[in-house]
Parts: C-alpha cells; sequence; structure tokens
C-alpha cells in the first residue's frame, strides 16, 4: 500500500514536471492564440468562422499575422493554408 508520504511526494515532483514542461513551451515559441485569434477576427462579420478558422491555422502555424487583415507576408504557412475549396483558409 502506498503512504501519504510517497502520494505527497509523487504530487510534488508532478507539480515539477508540469511546471518545467510550461516553461519549455514558453521558450519553444507558442503564442496564445486565443487573444491573437480574437483581435485578428475582431472586425469580422462572421465572428465565430472567423475564430475557429484562426485557430486552426494558428495551433498549425504558430504564428498569426498582426491587424485585423492583410500582413500575410509575416507569416506564410498562414497564408499558403488553403480549403478542401482551393480557398484561403486563413482570415
Amino acid at each position: 500500500m502506498v503512504s501519504a508520504k510517497t502520494t505527497f511526494i509523487l504530487a510534488i515532483l508532478c507539480l515539477v514536471l508540469m511546471h518545467e514542461l510550461q516553461i519549455y513551451a514558453v521558450e519553444a515559441g507558442d503564442i496564445n492564440c486565443k487573444s491573437k485569434c480574437e483581435y485578428r477576427c475582431s472586425k469580422a462579420s462572421r465572428h465565430k468562422m472567423c475564430i475557429r478558422a484562426c485557430n486552426t491555422c494558428c495551433q498549425r502555424c504558430n504564428c498569426v499575422p498582426p491587424g485585423t487583415s492583410g500582413n500575410e507576408d509575416t507569416c506564410p504557412c498562414y497564408a499558403n493554408m488553403t480549403t478542401h475549396g482551393g480557398r484561403h483558409k486563413c482570415p
């Protein structure tokens, strides 16, 4: 049977591991897609659809162009992603 001391030590080790993984994610250049896409889609007429597409593109490309439209040259992956119909996927 597992003692309380062992359980406590495992809990502390799990917290340390989660902290280290979070630091690694920030160092790897992960961006906050939610806030970037909220701003990017702030003037879109179909806001929910824009947010959904933007978040997908952001997660795949790890970037969102600045501003509410255009500026796609700053994020080529974002600019080149297309739908099944061949249209631009990312707002």
